[in-house]
């Protein structure tokens, strides 16, 4: 009886979880606005200041950008991945064509994936594992300076200060 029970639970736990992720697969489920953070990018032209939107938890994360119509060009967000660790995007229901900037743990950028494509489901990897993946506005990486090596400061990566 104790096996069916379990049985039973990981059977309404699954379902669940199809529940979630698929109700934000659908056109106008765009994730409400989290949380945000100021964050700054030491660039060779000078300082970039941006607002980001904190994507910490799975469910976030899994939800990201997809059927946002507008993103500020100040504005982006930050999928924090803490510990380090490989990562794969994709643009599955992702209407704005997106900069991708992996960040490792020291706040120094790893790579850039510039102008990804809406709606591709072609993984876009991080070369290195990385403890967080900036999305901006397709573009504005190479408008603002934003260059591998660049330091990115903010709380999350501990030199808010530096």
């Amino acid at each position: 009886m104790r096996g069916l029970s379990a049985a039973l639970a990981a059977a309404v736990l699954f379902a669940g979880a199809v529940v979630s992720i698929t109700a934000c697969a659908a056109p106008g489920n765009a994730q409400r606005a989290l949380p945000t953070a100021a964050i700054t990018i030491a660039t060779q032209k000078g300082p970039v200041k941006l607002t980001v939107e904190l994507a910490e938890t799975w469910r976030q994360q899994q939800a990201g950008l997809m059927w946002r119509k507008t993103m500020a060009p100040d504005a982006g967000m930050l999928f924090d991945f803490n510990p380090p660790q490989q990562v794969s995007f994709w643009m599955k229901n992702t209407i704005l064509p997106l900069d991708m900037i992996f960040i490792r743990a020291d706040g120094t950028i790893s790579s850039i994936a510039a102008n990804t494509t809406p709606m591709s489901e072609t993984p876009v990897p991080a070369a290195e594992p990385v403890r967080a993946v900036l999305e901006i506005n397709a573009g504005r990486a190479a408008a603002l300076g934003i260059q591998p090596d660049d330091r990115v400061r903010g709380a999350m990566f501990g030199n808010a200060r530096d």
